[in-house]
């Protein structure tokens, strides 16, 4: 819709958002990143911290072997 020159304030009137900056602050993240930009992330940190760490120890492990 934006690509189409549709004024950001229309879009999120359309789409139902009451907040045009919470607008701008999405498509900003999906320009810059994509899909994953639009993801939740909350609450996912730890878990990837755990998985990069056994990943670390699984290497270790390997090189060990």
């Amino acid at each position: 819709m934006r690509l189409q020159g549709i004024p950001k304030a229309k879009i999120a009137e359309e789409l139902g958002i009451q907040d045009v900056g919470r607008l701008k602050i999405w498509m900003r993240k999906y320009r810059e990143q994509g899909d994953f930009g639009l993801m939740e992330h909350r609450g996912r940190r730890k878990e990837y911290k755990d998985l990069e760490r056994e990943v670390k120890r699984l290497r270790l492990e390997n090189d060990v072997l």
